[in-house]
């Protein structure tokens, strides 16, 4: 088999499939090596949309009122509670999930989860009443809405201390900001 590979018309994954010269074992691994190929490659096109799908939410959520358009704690309205720098913070999926759904009672960050306290238990508290001490929330978000955000999050966010030209110009996709000029 050589490693050259051969381009098919109409075939996104066409530069992964070898040529083939002999024995259906060579085939056999050219197919799993080709259809590998194809499926990162859409994967990652997947992710890339979640992602921006759950930049989306982040924006109309009110989630920058309080953490800033970064995430980085330099929120956007001085009204709003001061959140936390979610780009220096430490927090795992399941950490995420739990502080959005549920909030964090007395501390400004409101509950995001339209069925927190009342359809899904939150804190180890039983069913019932949220807690009266909860920041009014901006917007309710699904479960699987909640699940976007923190794809989001994950990718471009957290465990991303520095704030580059390139977080910048990737939150203002849709209408470039001279506000990136500032950044590196």
């Amino acid at each position: 088999m050589s490693d050259q590979a051969t381009r098919r018309p109409g075939s996104d994954c066409s530069r992964w499939v070898p040529k083939l010269h002999a024995g259906t074992r060579g085939v056999t691994t050219a197919l799993a090596i080709a259809a590998l190929a194809c499926a990162a490659t859409a994967s990652f096109a997947q992710d890339e949309t979640t992602v921006k799908a759950g930049l989306e939410i982040w924006k109309s959520s009110g989630c920058a009122d309080c953490h800033g358009s970064f995430a980085d704690g330099d929120k956007q309205r001085d009204e709003a509670p001061t959140g936390a720098n979610l780009r220096t913070s430490r927090l795992d999926a399941a950490k995420l999930k739990q502080t959005i759904s549920c909030g964090l009672p007395g501390t400004g960050m409101p509950s995001f989860d339209e069925g927190a306290y009342t359809v899904r238990a939150c804190g180890g508290k039983p069913l019932g009443p949220a807690p009266d001490d909860l920041y009014p929330t901006p917007r309710a978000l699904s479960p699987a809405d909640i699940d976007t955000l923190i794809v989001y999050l994950q990718a471009r966010v957290v465990g991303h201390a520095r704030i580059t030209r390139a977080d910048c110009l990737y939150y203002y996709y849709d209408s470039p900001s001279s506000e990136c000029d500032d950044f590196k």
